[in-house]
C-alpha cells in the first residue's frame, strides 16, 4: 500500500483483532511522539477498550509513510444522543493525545496531515469530541490547523512539579513549609514502614490489593464510583501488568509489621512521570502518618527510571494536599471538530458544555450563599 514519493496512507482500524496486533508498531510511534503520555500507551488504550468498548465502535485512525507508522489516533464512535466521536481511555485517563512521530511532528508534516485527512473523512457522520488535551499536544496543532467547524473550551486543571530530587522539591518551599515537610519525613523513616517495588510479574494481585486498600481508605466518604467497578478492576490489572512489564508502570507497596498498608501506581515515561491511583489503610491516617509525603517521595525515587522526564505530574485535581507543594496549574483543554454535515451535532455539544458550566457555577453560587443549611 506504499505510495510514490513517501505520501502518507491513512487507514482505519475497526477490528479489535487488528488494533491488538498493532502492538509493536505502536509502541514504537509512542516511544517517539514528543508530547505523548502513558495514557496513550497500547497496552493502556487497548486494555481500555477490552473493557470500556462496544463491538463495531473502534476507530482508530492510523498514518503510515514508506510502510512505517508514523501516526495514529485512538477513537471509538458512540451513537447517543448522537453520533460523536470521543478518544478511546475517555473518563479513567487523565490526559488524551493522538500520537506523531518526532520527525513528522511539524504543523506541516505529512502525519499530521495524514491525521487531519483521516478525521475529516470520520466527521462526514460525526462530530469529534476530544476531552483532557494537554497543553502543548499533538492534538492541539491538529486543531489549529482544522478547515471545518472547531471550537474549545476549558476543560479539568491539572498540577506539576519539576522532576527533582525530593530534597530538590522541598528546598523551593518557603522555610517554615519545608522544615514542617522535613518533619514528616523523619517520622516516616522512624515508623518502620518498608517500601517494596512490585516485580512486573506480579503487579496483577498488587493492584487488587490497592483497590481494596483505596476502597478502605474512602469508606464512607464517596469513593469514586468507578473505582469499585469490575471492569475498573480487570482493566487496570491487566493495563498495569503490560505497562510494567514495558517500564511505562511501577506498583509500589508499602508495608509496616509484614502488612501491606498503603500500595501506589504510578506511570512512569520518558517525559512524565505521575502517581495515577493509591490506597491506603485508615491505621496510617490514625497514626498521623502524612500519606501524601511518603507516596510524593516515592514517585520521585521512580524518576531515576526516567532520566528524561521532566514533569512530575500530580495529574488532574487541585486538592488541598497538592497545593503544599507550589506545583504549576495548567488547564487541560477540550477540542470540538465537526464539518459542515456535521455542524448539528457539534452545536449540540457546545449546548450541553454550556448548559452543565451554568448549572455549576449556580451550585456555587447557591452554596456561598448558605443553601441547604438548616
Amino acid at each position: 500500500m506504499n505510495r510514490a514519493g513517501g505520501e502518507p496512507v491513512v487507514t482505519v482500524c475497526t477490528g479489535t483483532a487488528e488494533f491488538e496486533s498493532l502492538r509493536g508498531e505502536w509502541d514504537r510511534l509512542y516511544r517517539s511522539s514528543p508530547t505523548a503520555t502513558p495514557f496513550q500507551s497500547h497496552a493502556w488504550l487497548h486494555s481500555w477498550w477490552l473493557s470500556y468498548g462496544r463491538s463495531g465502535r473502534l476507530r482508530v485512525v492510523l498514518v503510515r509513510r514508506e510502510g512505517r507508522l508514523v501516526a495514529a489516533a485512538p477513537l471509538m464512535l458512540r451513537l447517543r444522543p448522537f453520533p460523536v466521536l470521543t478518544p478511546l481511555g475517555a473518563g479513567i485517563s487523565d490526559f488524551g493525545d493522538v500520537l506523531v512521530d518526532d520527525g513528522d511532528a511539524g504543523s506541516g508534516g505529512c502525519a499530521v496531515t495524514g491525521l487531519g485527512t483521516g478525521l475529516w473523512r470520520l466527521a462526514r457522520g460525526a462530530a469529534i469530541d476530544l476531552r483532557e488535551v494537554r497543553p502543548g499536544s499533538a492534538l492541539r496543532t491538529l486543531h489549529d490547523n482544522w478547515p471545518g467547524p472547531r471550537r474549545r473550551f476549558d476543560d479539568s486543571a491539572c498540577l506539576e512539579l519539576p522532576a527533582l530530587p525530593m530534597d530538590e522539591l522541598v528546598r523551593r518551599l518557603p522555610r517554615p513549609t519545608a522544615q514542617r515537610a522535613r518533619a514528616k519525613m523523619r517520622k516516616l523513616d522512624a515508623s518502620g514502614i518498608e517500601r517494596r517495588v512490585v516485580p512486573a510479574a506480579q503487579v496483577g494481585p498488587a493492584v487488587h490489593r490497592l483497590l481494596a486498600l483505596h476502597q478502605l481508605q474512602w469508606q464512607g466518604r464517596g469513593v469514586t464510583t468507578e473505582h469499585v467497578k469490575p471492569r475498573f478492576a480487570e482493566h487496570l490489572s491487566r493495563s498495569a501488568t503490560h505497562m510494567a512489564e514495558a517500564g511505562d508502570a511501577v506498583v509500589t507497596e508499602f508495608t509496616l509489621d509484614d502488612r501491606v498498608v498503603a500500595a501506589d501506581l504510578t506511570f512512569v515515561s520518558p517525559r512524565l512521570a505521575g502517581g495515577y491511583l493509591y490506597g491506603a489503610h485508615p491505621l496510617l491516617r490514625e497514626r498521623k502518618i502524612d500519606v501524601s509525603t511518603m507516596l510524593l517521595r516515592s514517585c520521585t525515587e521512580h524518576l531515576r527510571d526516567a532520566p528524561r522526564a521532566q514533569v512530575l505530574s500530580l495529574l488532574r485535581g487541585t486538592e488541598p494536599y497538592k497545593m503544599h507543594w507550589r506545583p504549576e496549574q495548567l488547564r487541560n483543554q477540550r477540542l470540538l471538530l465537526a464539518r459542515p454535515s456535521s455542524a448539528p451535532q457539534l452545536a449540540a455539544l457546545v449546548a450541553g458544555i454550556r448548559a452543565r458550566s451554568a448549572a455549576k457555577l449556580a451550585r456555587a453560587a447557591w452554596r456561598e450563599r448558605g443553601g441547604g443549611r438548616a
